[in-house]
């Protein structure tokens, strides 16, 4: 039964992130220190070769789209875009911890979202359709592996949801400019809603 490598790929580090606050669909560039790392990633590392490349709306994540995969057919999915994070966006934990509200928020839970922002049952299943879409489209199209270009709290979601061996979500978290290989079938994904996680990357180089 044929498989398809997926590649979930965390965007570079932005100036939001280097601050600390929370960025979820607020619009930031990836920052200096950002490309600096990417670009000793990709001289060190390797990022496997793909047939296409689905990337959330979000800058941060076309623009580390677009240095990794500079010529990569992309196709933009909002789907993949971070966390709606309301009142929340643009703040930093210092300011935020005393509020209640914040610490609502932070006992978790499918239906507990922040304030005017987006409930994590909201994401997941967003989340399910963007797979499902990528999976269909590639088996359409004849792609054999792809790459995601997304958030860290979308792939702690997807990988901790779908991935198999299943671990907290919490468990897959990864560095900027990193993240993990799937292996999924059509037959796997359409009647367990899972896939393979093969390993993290980007890939050691071999001489």
């Amino acid at each position: 039964m044929k498989a398809y490598r997926i590649h979930f790929i965390r965007h570079a580090l932005t100036e939001a992130n280097e601050a600390g606050r929370y960025c979820g669909v607020t619009e930031t560039s990836v920052s200096a220190k950002g490309r600096r790392e990417l670009m000793e990633k990709m001289t060190e590392f390797v990022y496997p070769p793909v047939d296409k490349v689905y990337v959330s709306p979000l800058k941060r994540c076309i623009e580390t789209a677009a240095f990794i995969y500079p010529e990569g057919y992309a196709r933009v999915m909002p789907e993949l875009r971070e966390m709606n994070f309301g009142d929340f966006e643009g703040k930093l934990i210092t300011e935020l911890h005393d509020l209640p509200e914040y610490k609502k928020f932070l006992k978790g839970g499918l239906d507990n979202p922040p304030p005017n922002g987006e409930s994590l049952r909201s994401v997941v299943t967003r989340c399910v359709e963007a797979v499902d879409f990528i999976i269909k489209d590639m088996m359409q199209s004849g792609y054999e592996s792809a790459a995601v270009v997304t958030h860290g709290g979308i792939i702690m979601n997807m990988m901790g949801c779908f991935g198999l061996p299943k671990y907290p979500p919490n468990e897959y978290a990864c560095d900027f400019g990193e993240g993990f290989t799937v292996l999924a079938t059509a037959q796997m994904w359409q009647q367990s809603g899972s896939f393979e996680v093969a390993g993290m990357l980007p890939y050691q180089k071999t001489e």
